[in-house]
């Protein structure tokens, strides 16, 4: 079968039209024609090659929708016409200790979506069942699809680290990964403050669920803020003065990075010890985890806000993702 999609040839480039053959449909896998997929800034690192791993030509995309085609004779939880979703991950083992245990995104053994891969800026793709999830009704397509990365990234360490009723909670960063975990802290029953430097997003930060806004660029803003949360959750990929940010902590609190810093953290011990706060990192979550999220998003209304462009305009919508202008992800749409 041949599947068109869009690539990019090299490192740093536009994406150009491509085709490919698939590999043959084996028993646990299944054929998705996709419909929607949307743009992580994941895939702009690995148009970039930043990370070292990308490999030419290279077709992005790990937010993916669509319904399925085919599924191989081994399939038993997915059938054709059903409407699923693939992430970042597309295999894992199923046998190790991770995978016994629900957390299948440290199998030693899985493989990534688009990391020696051809990936979802296409009409189709050919993916081992076990990491395509079914998308509940409820949810429509172009903005269930940022769940499948976004989502899960902000669900899971807000899930795992016991947010709840009373529970206070900062979510720094009103973006592709923040709009969604205020949404979702909320709806879990914390206390949500936005904390963001740009105070023109404060009314949408209270419609996704704030019931406080710490605007940073205000002069002394974050001093004031000093022991008020529980659990602060980074989403930004930017350098901030860490310790001040831990000392907004209450003791016992946590500071969760979902994103990386590009210089580094710079912070001294005594921010940590003299609260007894404690520093935590979170990536994707496991399949059990990804499912508990579509069925939460589904139930409480958590849609991701998105822009949607035809696939063929899949250029101008990387760049909008790259300069950060879209509110607050952009999702490809294939013809239906």
């Amino acid at each position: 079968m041949t599947i068109a999609a869009w690539a990019a040839p090299k490192a740093r480039s536009a994406l150009e039209p491509f085709s490919y053959e698939a590999a043959p449909l084996e028993a646990g896998d299944v054929e998705i024609r996709i419909s929607h997929c949307g743009i992580c800034h994941s895939d702009l690192h690995l148009i970039n090659n930043d990370w070292g791993s990308s490999r030419y030509p290279l077709v992005p995309g790990h937010e993916i929708v669509g319904t399925v085609a085919r599924a191989g004779m081994a399939v038993t939880h997915l059938k054709p016409g059903q409407r699923v979703g693939v992430g970042w991950q597309r295999y894992s083992c199923g046998e190790c200790e991770y995978c016994r245990r629900g957390e299948d995104n440290f199998c030693g053994r899985r493989q990534d979506t688009c990391v020696g891969h051809h990936g979802g800026f296409a009409s189709a793709i050919v993916t081992p069942a076990c990491q395509a999830f079914p998308i509940p009704e409820a949810l429509d397509s172009a903005a269930a699809a940022p769940l499948l990365c976004a989502g899960i990234t902000v669900f899971s360490p807000l899930k795992r680290h016991g947010v709840g009723p009373g529970t206070r909670v900062g979510v720094i960063g009103i973006g592709g990964l923040g709009h969604l975990g205020l949404q979702f802290a909320a709806k879990l029953g914390a206390e949500v403050t936005a904390i963001s430097s740009s105070p023109d997003k404060e009314a949408d930060a209270r419609r996704l669920g704030a019931s406080g806004f710490l605007d940073t660029s205000a002069a002394g803003a974050v001093q004031k803020a000093r022991a008020s949360l529980d659990f602060i959750l980074s989403t930004v990929y930017v350098d901030l003065p860490w310790s001040d940010y831990l000392r907004m902590l209450r003791p016992n609190g946590k500071l969760c990075f979902v994103a990386a810093p590009p210089s580094g953290l710079g912070l001294s011990a005594g921010a940590l010890i003299s609260g007894q706060r404690t520093l935590v990192g979170s990536g994707i979550g496991g399949s059990a985890m990804i499912k508990e999220m579509l069925v939460f998003a589904a139930g409480h209304g958590v849609t991701a806000r998105v822009e949607t462009r035809p696939m063929a305009e899949v250029n101008g919508a990387v760049q909008r993702a790259a300069r950060n202008q879209a509110r607050y992800r952009m999702v490809l749409v294939n013809p239906a």
